[in-house]
């Protein structure tokens, strides 16, 4: 169920607000999903955010089972395919952040050589809610527990609102992701950086 609500979280990168979808990952990693089923429904609903039929088939796999009313997700407009993002990425910050700052260091030293975990890229992100470090993880297990403890290290750096993207490699990625991950530089790599779990 994790791993279907993690998917979910994910593909709404770029779609959701920052300052809800960081939340909403951060409930995903405390196993909240009785929250979640109640309130990602009202936030598409009232954000009108469409779904394609397999984002459809993951809010209903993730969330009925804890609570969300069918009514409600049937209510969820339907998406032939994702658009292209309207963010742009870049692989130096437009603030000249360099790519050595605190928070790059501590990510280094958090995840470099740990098991379970592939290559660690950054990038940044720019696009009308300002400019936002992207960091982008593979991963074999544990994609949610992992991504609520990344957002939980950045925010205690000072980022507001992280944008962490934890996910499998050979993923088929939305075109967030694509665009992000074509703009990223290498942080570091964990133990399990082989050709299985490589972003690029």
């Amino acid at each position: 169920m994790s791993d279907t609500c993690h998917e979910l979280l994910l593909r709404l990168a770029g779609r959701l607000p920052d300052d809800l979808l960081w939340r909403y990952r951060d409930w995903a990693a405390s196993d909240a999903y009785a929250v979640l089923a109640r309130s990602l429904p009202r936030t598409l609903l009232h954000g009108r955010i469409p779904l394609t039929d397999h984002e459809l088939r993951l809010l209903q796999d993730a969330l009925v089972p804890y609570g969300a009313e069918p009514g409600a997700l049937s209510s969820v407009k339907g998406l032939d395919e994702v658009p292209a993002t309207d963010y742009t990425f870049s692989p130096e910050s437009p603030d000249r952040v360099p790519m050595g700052d605190s928070a790059t260091v501590v990510l280094g030293a958090t995840l470099r050589g740990r098991h379970g975990v592939g290559e660690v890229r950054s990038c940044w992100r720019i696009g009308p809610s300002g400019i936002n470090r992207v960091l982008l993880v593979a991963a074999t297990t544990g994609h949610a527990r992992l991504t609520g403890e990344l957002q939980r290290v950045l925010r205690a750096l000072g980022e507001h609102d992280p944008c962490v993207e934890v996910m499998s490699s050979g993923m088929d990625l939305p075109p967030y992701h694509r665009a992000a991950l074509a703009a990223s530089e290498l942080v570091c790599a964990g133990a399990e950086s082989d050709e299985h779990l490589v972003l690029s």
